[in-house]
């Protein structure tokens, strides 16, 4: 994709949407770390909904810790994964008290260095609870720079390293917002609405989805 075109690829997510948010909810960057821990292979509004509950009681990796693992399973029961996620969300809570003063570090390499916090999890954190330019790269961002052509790459690495060289500023900080957003609601895994697309003719995908039938427009309007 042309500089050109990336920067109104970019301008025209920005004037239908000016302040993205994350959709997992919390109340500070301990519970967001948790709520992104929680969300892989999850579904945003199925962690929020197993947390709301959680976020209450627990507010620090202190409060998490005298919880215990066996308690925080009973919370996020619902949510895939949850044995292995629990375990790692009670690891990581007493890494933080450890090693961080119970505060989370605004540096990918320590995030990356506690349990089940991977590149993806970090670059989150780092630019929803400390405004880091970083682009995380999950499985909508993945197929939205491909399927468009703005940063192509065979691992999510490679695509987020070509996000990172090709999006310009004042782009940089909501980029992964919106590119999230995009790939959830609109540029879909299966079906890419491409009728209802507002940056439909900068992209590269061919063909184009012609519109559904009247009777499929109210499925189509769910989330992926």
């Amino acid at each position: 994709m042309k500089k050109a075109d990336v920067f109104e690829f970019y301008r025209r997510l920005a004037e239908a949407n000016p302040h993205p948010e994350t959709e997992l909810e919390s109340g500070n960057p301990f519970q967001l770390l948790v709520a992104v821990v929680l969300s892989a292979q999850a579904t945003d509004a199925g962690v929020n909904k197993a947390t709301r509950r959680l976020f209450e009681s627990v507010k620090t990796p202190e409060q998490m810790v005298a919880l215990g693992e066996d308690r925080l399973k009973q919370h996020i029961k619902t949510i895939g994964l949850f044995n292995t996620k629990a375990k790692n969300v009670i690891a990581l809570s007493e890494a933080l008290v450890a090693t961080h003063g119970s505060e989370v570090p605004a540096d990918r390499d320590a995030l990356e260095a506690l349990p089940g916090v991977g590149r993806k999890t970090a670059n989150v954190v780092m630019n929803v609870a400390f405004g880091a330019e970083t682009f995380a790269v999950d499985t909508h961002i993945f197929r939205v720079g491909n399927r468009t052509g703005l940063a192509k790459g065979k691992t999510p690495l490679a695509v987020e390293t070509r996000l990172d060289k090709a999006t310009p500023q004042p782009f940089r900080l909501h980029a992964h917002h919106w590119l999230i957003l995009h790939g959830r609601y609109v540029c879909k895994a299966r079906t890419p609405e491409c009728w209802r697309c507002i940056v439909a003719d900068l992209c590269a995908f061919k063909p184009k989805t012609p519109p559904p039938s009247t009777n499929a427009r109210k499925a189509a309007a769910e989330p992926e």
